[in-house]
């Protein structure tokens, strides 16, 4: 849990920022009113904090190739530390997988992945799911439209 009390301030970087990552300092500074040196010091200090967690470029999937999303709900035989951690590192060490959730309810992981084609996401589900002993069941969507994505935070 993040202990850092937001200004108003900070609030207004983070909603331009996740609007726009390679926003200039400049126009940082003129929109909340403050200096460029004084947005440079917030945002390292939210960097710091652990507020500021990334800047990613987001790109469409299909012009990387992956012309497949999935959802797969993922239930695990047994849920030890060891287990739960062990399932974890398997899925941040993928690619192919986008997001990776511990959840409550019938599934212990929600994961969201992509793949090229149906071929590539059999591959993916073999070495992630059916080799794995400690995978009970897993059920699997595939997305038939992308209606919204996103990871931003409202503020």
């Amino acid at each position: 849990m993040i202990k850092f009390e937001l200004t108003d301030v900070d609030f207004k970087i983070i909603a331009l920022l996740q609007r726009d990552a390679r926003v200039r300092m400049e126009t940082l500074a003129m929109e909340t009113g403050t200096s460029v040196a004084t947005v440079q010091r917030r945002i390292r200090e939210l960097r710091r904090k652990g507020v500021i967690i990334g800047d990613v470029t987001v790109i469409a999937p299909e012009a990387a190739g992956f012309a497949m999303t999935f959802f797969i709900m993922v239930e695990l035989e047994r849920e030890s530390i060891y287990q739960l951690d062990e399932f974890r590192r398997k899925m941040k060490a993928e690619p192919r997988v986008q997001q990776c959730y511990y959840i409550t309810g019938d599934a212990d992981f929600a994961v969201i992945a992509l793949a090229r084609d149906m071929q590539d996401f059999q591959e993916l589900t073999q070495c992630l799911f059916f080799d794995d002993p400690n995978i009970k069941r897993f059920r699997t969507s595939v997305v038939m439209e992308r209606t919204k994505v996103g990871i931003s935070v409202p503020i």
